[in-house]
């Protein structure tokens, strides 16, 4: 953990010092990519529609956030992190919610939580509030941001679903705790999907293919792969899996808005642990309330 944090450290300091991330933008018909005082972020241009009300932003790779088993190995430098990309959207980093994220489809609304890892955020993966003060984090390489955010209400959720949180549907249980515990209107609710791993890079075995399948009842999005080592390889489209999932929900198709970025095809500019392995840093989904 020692070398990981020194290899963190002045990964990242090189990349500021050389500019190795301004090779290429990332901007496209949804979102835009904001290279400003030394930080690269991704914005949705809908949300920035609610610019008055809510700040967000999806970090890159010249900042990295730690995961469950590094954070405190570089907590000085995640913490500086948090401190500039705050400081950079007008909000206050005493004010981070980070839940301990485990992978599970357990959905937490927060009212009065402050913190990293804190005792009421364990296993938790996604969060939801109508708080002023709770700017909602999470952290991704390769697995699937979903910012949820009602404006009627002013409601706003952060969600982390990987492919095990796709399984197990915690996108659905979010939308759905938006509805009891808020009072949300499904046609006021958008939901913007950040850079992920994609169907041309998510390979899966017979096992997985077959759990996706169960799931969702849908061969749309599941396709045919190679035969590597004798077994037969799959690929699973989970983008459109959550789409799908929205739009059953009740969700407006004009407030489902996908980034259309993939994480591993542009692992130059995004952390993704499909590349980097054990050594892959992690950006971080921001989104609180103004």
């Amino acid at each position: 953990m020692k070398y990981y944090a020194i290899y963190q450290k002045e990964f990242q300091e090189n990349i500021f010092k050389e500019g190795l991330y301004n090779m290429q933008d990332l901007s496209n018909n949804n979102i835009i990519h904001v290279n400003k005082n030394g930080l690269e972020y991704l914005q949705f241009k809908k949300l920035l529609q609610y610019d008055d009300k809510i700040s967000h932003c999806f970090t890159l790779k010249n900042m990295t956030f730690g995961d469950n088993s590094n954070f405190y190995d570089i907590k000085d430098l995640v913490l500086q992190n948090y401190e500039n990309i705050s400081n950079e959207l007008g909000l206050d980093s005493k004010n981070i919610v980070r839940p301990f994220q485990t992978h599970t489809n357990f959905v937490k609304s927060v009212t009065n939580e402050k913190g990293i890892f804190i005792e009421g955020l364990k296993d938790i993966d996604g969060l939801l509030t109508d708080r002023k003060d709770e700017v909602l984090s999470l952290t991704f390489a390769d697995c699937m941001p979903i910012y949820l955010y009602d404006e009627r209400k002013n409601i706003i959720g952060n969600i982390h679903s990987g492919w095990k949180g796709t399984l197990n549907k915690i996108g659905k249980i979010a939308v759905e705790k938006m509805l009891k515990d808020y009072g949300s209107n499904p046609e006021d609710i958008i939901c913007c999907i950040g850079p992920t791993i994609r169907k041309c890079h998510f390979e899966v075995d017979e096992d997985v293919k077959n759990m996706f399948y169960k799931a969702f009842n849908d061969i749309n999005i599941i396709s045919l792969g190679q035969i590597k080592g004798g077994k037969q390889k799959y690929y699973i489209d989970t983008v459109t899996a959550n789409i799908n999932m929205m739009k059953e929900l009740g969700l407006k198709e004009e407030n489902i808005i996908d980034s259309g970025i993939c994480t591993v095809c542009n692992c130059d500019k995004i952390h993704s642990y499909r590349v980097d392995k054990e050594m892959s840093g992690r950006n971080t989904a921001l989104i609180a309330i103004r």
